[in-house]
C-alpha cells in the first residue's frame, strides 16, 4: 500500500515538473525572435505549394488544428471574424491543418474560412514542433510580428481577447 502510495506521488511530481517546464519554456519564449527566419511550404486544398514568404511582412496568426479536435472548431468561427475585420490592417490568419485533406474538404463544405487552409499532415505536426508546440497538442498557434518574430505561442484554445491583447500593440508598430 505504501509502496503505490509512493508512486503515485512520484508520477504526480514528475507531471508537475514537466507542466511547470513548459510553463517556463513558453513564457521565455513568447517575446523571442525565431532562430532562424519563418520559412515553410505546405500544400492548399488545390494541392499547389503555399510558401509563407508571401505574407511577409504581416502580422500572421498561424494555427494548427484538426477537425476532430472540438477546441480547435470551436475557435475558427473567432477566427473568421477577426479576419474580416483586421485583413486590412495586415493581419493574416493561416490555418494548418495536421491531418489528411478529405477531412478537412468536408468540414470546410459546413463552414465558409476566409483565411488560407494549408494541409500539412506529419509534417505540420514537426513543424509545430519546431515553432514550440512541446506537448504536441492541438491546437496550437503561434503570433508572428511584421518581422517575422514570434511574439506569442498557445497551447490550446486561442481567445479573441487573447488575440487582441498580442496583436494591436504590433498594430502602431511596424
Amino acid at each position: 500500500m505504501n509502496r503505490k502510495i509512493l508512486i503515485v506521488i512520484l508520477i504526480a511530481v514528475a507531471a508537475l515538473a514537466a507542466g511547470l517546464f513548459a510553463r517556463q519554456y513558453l513564457a521565455s519564449g513568447e517575446a523571442s525572435q525565431a532562430v532562424a527566419p519563418l520559412n515553410f511550404s505546405l500544400p492548399d486544398l488545390a494541392d499547389k505549394p503555399q510558401s509563407v514568404e508571401q505574407w511577409h511582412g504581416k502580422i500572421l496568426i498561424i494555427n494548427f488544428w484538426a477537425t476532430w479536435c472540438p477546441p480547435c472548431l470551436k475557435e475558427i468561427p473567432e477566427f473568421i471574424k477577426l479576419q474580416g475585420e483586421y485583413k486590412d490592417k495586415g493581419v493574416q490568419f493561416i490555418g494548418i491543418a495536421i491531418e489528411d485533406k478529405q477531412p478537412v474538404q468536408d468540414y470546410l463544405k459546413r463552414i465558409n474560412i476566409n483565411y488560407p487552409v494549408l494541409i500539412g499532415g506529419e509534417g505540420a505536426t514537426m513543424l509545430a514542433q519546431q515553432l514550440g508546440n512541446v506537448i504536441n497538442t492541438v491546437p496550437f498557434t503561434v503570433i508572428v510580428n511584421q518581422q517575422g518574430q514570434i511574439v506569442h505561442r498557445q497551447l490550446g484554445e486561442l481567445t479573441r481577447q487573447k488575440i487582441l491583447e498580442v496583436v494591436e500593440p504590433l498594430l502602431t508598430t511596424k
